[in-house]
């Protein structure tokens, strides 16, 4: 862990063929992170534009573009589970985290069948299956952990989603009586994109709200204590040149949590040094942000859920342009 005095991981959010070989393991040497993530959006920026894989698609030009993508996205990851491997035996994070196919996020039976497929044919103990936070998602996942496969929950933006994962996690575990590893990705600076523009002019502090949802949500996680599962927070690059590049990696510093973060935020929060946990933030002190965003008239629920729709699509359209690409 990078902070193991508190039990906090720091995991990169980013895959691609060079990175693997170069930087994902140089990070782990140093003690950086331990661990990775990988989404629809992240495998398209890097088959489509790193020459790395080539090569390999040289081989397999009589595949259906489904199966080339896959076949791409598999040997990453089996690459990125090795590098990660040493610290997986030693109790120490080391997985990598794969996301089934966006357009299976309301069929359970589907994701359920991938996600199974997909870990077998990594054939790697320490990867994570990513599972939308959908109703059809928190079915597969529930089945995926009885079946003693580890799972990321992935797009949760309200504390309702974080529950219901958790909710699964604790029936998979109750079925398949294994210790399986999982994690529930709350995604944060969406929130401040989204706000932040219009918050000034109604005298509201920005910058504040994916920070204080995320926490609320965390705290939910905790009071749950679910065996084997953390709160993991994701989407913490930065794109306001009003922040420090690792705001979020800052502000949520937290025991018995991971936080998932681009490269360069990484790079930053390292150089930074901050080491203080500053989670658990005072429930009062949440709320009296969420009323101030009420009296406002802005309706934070409707904007959860535009962001999971949202969230959704994005990884559906970087999911079709793959596909469109390796026909």
């Amino acid at each position: 862990m990078y902070l193991p005095d508190i039990q906090f991981s720091l995991w990169a959010d980013f895959i691609e063929r060079d990175f693997i070989e170069s930087g994902l393991k140089r990070l782990v040497e140093e003690g950086i992170v331990n661990g990775a993530t990988s989404n629809p959006a992240i495998f398209k920026n890097a088959i489509l534009t790193s020459p790395a894989y080539q090569l390999q698609l040289e081989g397999l030009r009589n595949h259906a573009p489904k199966a080339k993508y896959e076949a791409l996205a598999i040997y990453d990851i089996q690459k990125a589970s090795d590098a990660l491997l040493p610290l997986f035996d030693r109790g120490d994070d080391g997985y990598v985290s794969i996301e089934v196919d966006p357009y299976l996020c309301d069929d359970a039976i589907g994701t359920l069948e991938e996600g199974r497929r997909l870990f077998r044919e990594i054939g790697k103990p320490n990867v994570m299956i990513k599972v939308p936070a959908t109703d059809a998602g928190y079915e597969a996942m529930e089945a995926l952990v009885a079946e003693g496969i580890p799972v990321n929950a992935t797009l949760v933006f309200s504390k309702t989603q974080a529950l219901a994962c958790a909710d699964s996690f604790a029936r998979g575990l109750e079925k398949g009586s294994n210790s399986v590893d999982t994690v529930i990705s709350v995604f944060v600076s969406r929130f401040d994109r989204a706000l932040d523009p219009e918050l000034a002019a109604k005298g509201i502090a920005p910058a504040l709200t994916g920070i204080y949802n995320a926490a609320e949500i965390y705290a939910a996680v905790e009071s749950l204590e679910v065996p084997f599962c953390r709160t993991l927070f994701a989407s913490t690059g930065v794109k306001s040149d009003g922040m420090h590049a690792s705001y979020y990696v800052d502000e949520l510093l937290a025991p018995h949590s991971v936080n998932t973060a681009p490269i360069d935020t990484i790079e930053a929060f390292i150089a930074h040094g901050q080491r203080a946990a500053q989670l658990p933030i005072a429930a009062e002190q949440i709320e009296a942000h969420f009323h101030a965003l009420d009296v406002a008239g802005f309706d934070l629920d409707a904007l959860r859920s535009r962001l999971m729709a949202e969230g959704l699509d994005a990884f559906k359209t970087a999911f079709t342009e793959i596909l469109a690409e390796l026909e």
